[in-house]
């Protein structure tokens, strides 16, 4: 969720001025709907500090899915050898960026290169028995058809004429597989990268299938987060993500979900994608999102601080009215866990002066008293007094 919200917490000091210039006295009763002690005593104070109070105010508010996970690289390779030999160089080091293709050790390959060089000559000496066995072919044929020579010396001219095409077939077959031999003996890289390890060193001996590095693609960062079922058809594909990762905010998108739910946790597996071209963010970061789903203008918005919850489950909040509390029950929208904010959607107006903070028993009808901050508080507004005398209202302090 995104919230726009200048001022948020501004005190409306004016709105309270006469929060503590008009306590009453005993023989003026309780006030309005508040309640009276015994004996005709007056309505209780509460004093509070201006950091107590927030104002209610619209703003436009986003409404979306929490979500929190690691980001890993979208895409880490495990380089290995395709031979057994000793390593004639070792080119990288742990955090170089290597292009695709790019030369990262070589093998010892004499032994490759003369491999391949006869395999080479296997394949000439096979196409010259093929062109003089398809020549032979063409000359038994025509003889044959001038009578001079038996059918049995066609047939063997066809049969030679296959077998060099087959030797021909076989040396191509031998000359590949030297060839590729010989071309592993040149470790590269698969895919643009940086070597997150190197696990070879110059002169080494390597069997076929040992680790040398370990390669990652950090260009795009991926986070797999799980999302309760209730919320889970509120995440689609290409859906914006709105991240915070080592202090920095990033924007990624959703780029697949899990088909089916966990049976376990209910819940689904959203794989979100972040672009991070520059490696501004490492691997493995942990990071905190929201999964963008709708937005709502001009919301009524609040801090869930300024929320009580009732014995039957209702929502409630103590608004200063005049100098006093009322109470109004709240209907509550979209709700921001991260950045503790909900949206009114009944109870609350634009400009409504809340109690937020954590400052004991509240009751409808309470006088209110707003300490002196020294920041510009309305008039009247002082510090708490001692304990008033008899018949003076009694001062709820925090």
């Amino acid at each position: 969720m995104r919230l726009s919200l200048p001022g948020y917490f501004a005190v409306g000091a004016a709105i309270l001025a006469g929060a503590s210039c008009s306590e009453p006295s005993a023989e003026a009763g309780p006030a309005s709907g508040g309640p009276a002690r015994a004996g005709g005593r007056a309505t209780q104070t509460l004093t509070v500090s201006a950091s107590d109070i927030t104002i209610a105010r619209r703003a436009t508010l986003v409404d979306g899915v929490p979500i929190t996970g690691t980001l890993r690289p979208i895409e880490t390779v495990q380089i290995r050898a395709r031979l057994d030999g000793d390593l004639q160089g070792v080119y990288v080091r742990e955090g170089d960026f290597v292009r695709a293709g790019q030369l990262l050790a070589r093998f010892e390959s004499t032994e490759q290169e003369s491999t391949a060089q006869s395999a080479v000559a296997d394949r000439v000496a096979a196409q010259g028995e093929l062109a003089t066995a398809e020549w032979n072919l063409e000359q038994s044929q025509q003889l044959f058809q001038a009578g001079a020579i038996p059918e049995t010396d066609l047939r063997a001219a066809r049969n030679a004429v296959a077998t060099a095409r087959a030797r021909l077939a076989a040396t191509n077959s031998r000359l590949r597989t030297t060839s590729m031999s010989a071309r592993d003996t040149r470790v590269v890289a698969p895919t643009s990268g940086v070597i997150e390890k190197r696990l070879v060193e110059n002169g080494e001996h390597i069997t076929r299938g040992g680790a040398m590095f370990t390669l990652v693609r950090n260009d795009i960062l991926e986070l797999a987060a799980a999302v309760p079922e209730r919320r889970a058809n509120a995440v689609r594909v290409g859906q914006s993500v709105e991240f915070q990762a080592s202090g920095t905010n990033v924007v990624g998108r959703v780029a697949r979900l899990s088909p089916t739910i966990d049976p376990t946790s209910r819940s689904i597996t959203v794989y979100v994608q972040v672009p991070n071209a520059n490696g501004a963010i490492k691997g493995g970061t942990f990071a905190t999102g929201t999964v963008l789903s709708r937005t709502i203008s001009n919301a009524m918005v609040i801090p869930q601080s300024a929320l009580r919850q009732t014995a039957a489950g209702n929502q409630l909040a103590y608004k200063i009215e005049k100098g006093s509390l009322d109470t109004a029950t709240v209907e509550v929208g979209v709700v921001n866990d991260r950045l503790g904010i909900v949206e009114a959607l009944s109870g609350v107006s634009d400009g409504d002066s809340l109690i937020a903070g954590n400052v004991g028993s509240l009751a409808a009808g309470m006088k209110v008293q707003i300490l002196n901050t020294g920041k510009g508080a309305a008039g009247g507004a002082g510090t708490a007094a001692a304990a008033p005398a008899a018949g003076q209202p009694q001062t709820s302090t925090r």
